[in-house]
């Protein structure tokens, strides 16, 4: 029986009582002590009500109020640092959405902290905040790093290079994720794959390039393998965080640069300075995007834990090219329709001069490690069976549906 059912149920029980007493009473002192008992009891019953009121008021209050969350077991402290600014549309909001999703996959358990580039530290310092254990996770490209290993080139991007589809399978079913392993081994990482920006412009240029000639003495913003092709063909390539490239391309500081595609390339308002916008770039067919892990921390995590990271990681790297295939085309237009821009096509003569380039920058690539021999290979291997496949599907279709269709 509830608390009230007994209050009530007592209280009124002996008034009840009282009340017949009272009635056989034929002695007027106890008459009088039996009017008193009733009168007493009758309070109490009242004060009984309303203390079963106001319990009813406390539960009604309680009812309506959230209930607290619940505690969060065994929470998982992540720092992500990344190279991009923050809210930068791609590349930084992507790298932000990986950063909310593991939040929201793991039901706040995973308590992420995420930076942008210089919020913690500098935009090339990621890699080793994280190597380091100072984060736990880095979100870049990772052809930032072919400073300390040429063969992180191949897991972002590298002249003749894979497309968006050919690096997810060469990634996923064609070795390119156990290399990736052993040599983020070395450096105490493992990666992921984290986004894709697909096939890049050229770049943007202040002049008409007619000839493999115009590279000679030209400066220009272009990291990775891409810019060791340059140097070949005399050009001076230049690394910069994309912070600071407009400021540097504005002042003259350098001559031209690549960046992305349309989408982000209008955001960072390149044509103010440079009106040739180039394609294709052969630099960066296919811009995989990495999440790089400390590897300790990747280590000490639960395989279901570690199979949330590698869920959120593969689902941003599909939305990312999703997105930049939808935003590309109209940037394209606003460019060339709003901002005067030139849009032009490498010469084959020039492409030819980057292939023979190319070849020679590999030849030195290869010399380096038998790890940075192996990476080369399994990737060549790669091109050409995924390539070979790809040539006589979505090339002869796409060829064949803009042909009938005028696209």
């Amino acid at each position: 029986m509830k608390r009230r059912d007994l209050l009530i149920g007592a209280a009124g029980g002996t008034v009840t009582a009282a009340a017949i007493t009272l009635s056989g009473c034929t002695d007027d002192k106890a008459a009088k002590q039996a009017q008193e008992e009733a009168s007493r009891l009758k309070t109490e019953l009242e004060l009984a009500r309303a203390e079963i009121e106001q319990l009813k008021q406390e539960a009604a209050k309680a009812a309506a109020e959230p209930e607290a969350p619940a505690v969060v077991k065994d929470r998982v402290e992540i720092a992500i640092v990344s190279t991009w600014p923050r809210d930068f549309p791609g590349l930084g909001t992507g790298a932000q959405r990986f950063a909310d999703r593991l939040t929201t996959m793991s039901e706040g358990r995973f308590a992420v902290e995420y930076f942008s580039a210089g919020e913690r530290v500098g935009a090339f310092d990621s890699f080793d905040e994280v190597a380091s254990g100072n984060a736990q996770i880095y979100h870049a490209a990772d052809y930032y790093w072919k400073g300390k290993h040429p063969g992180w080139a191949y897991f972002t991007a590298v002249p003749f290079g894979l497309t968006y589809t050919e690096i997810n399978a060469w990634i996923r079913f064609g070795g390119g994720q156990e290399l990736w392993d052993e040599l983020a081994g070395e450096y105490g990482l493992k990666n992921l794959m984290c986004g894709n920006t697909g096939v890049q412009m050229g770049g943007w240029f202040r002049k008409e390039m007619n000839s493999a000639d115009d590279f000679k003495g030209l400066k220009m913003r272009i990291p990775g393998l891409g810019g060791d092709v340059l140097a070949k063909l005399g050009a001076s390539p230049v690394s910069l965080p994309g912070g600071q490239i407009y400021e540097n391309l504005v002042s003259g500081a350098i001559d031209a640069t690549e960046w992305v595609g349309p989408w982000n390339d209008e955001i960072m308002k390149f044509y103010e300075a440079a009106k040739y916008y180039y394609y294709p770039g052969m630099h960066e067919p296919g811009a995989m995007l990495a999440a790089g892990v400390n590897k300790s921390f990747w280590d000490g995590l639960s395989d279901s834990d570690k199979a949330l990271i590698e869920s959120a990681a593969g689902t941003e790297n599909d939305v990312m090219m999703s997105e930049y295939n939808a935003k590309n085309g109209d940037a394209l237009a606003r460019l060339i329709n709003d901002q005067g821009i030139q849009l032009r096509r490498f010469s084959d003569d020039i492409y030819d001069s980057f292939g023979e380039a190319a070849s020679a920058v590999f030849d030195e690539t290869v010399q380096h490690s038998d790890l940075a021999r192996r990476i080369h290979e399994s990737f060549a291997r790669a091109r050409s069976n995924v390539g070979g496949w790809a040539k006589i599907s979505d090339q002869e279709y796409m060829r064949q549906r803009n042909r009938v269709l005028g696209v």
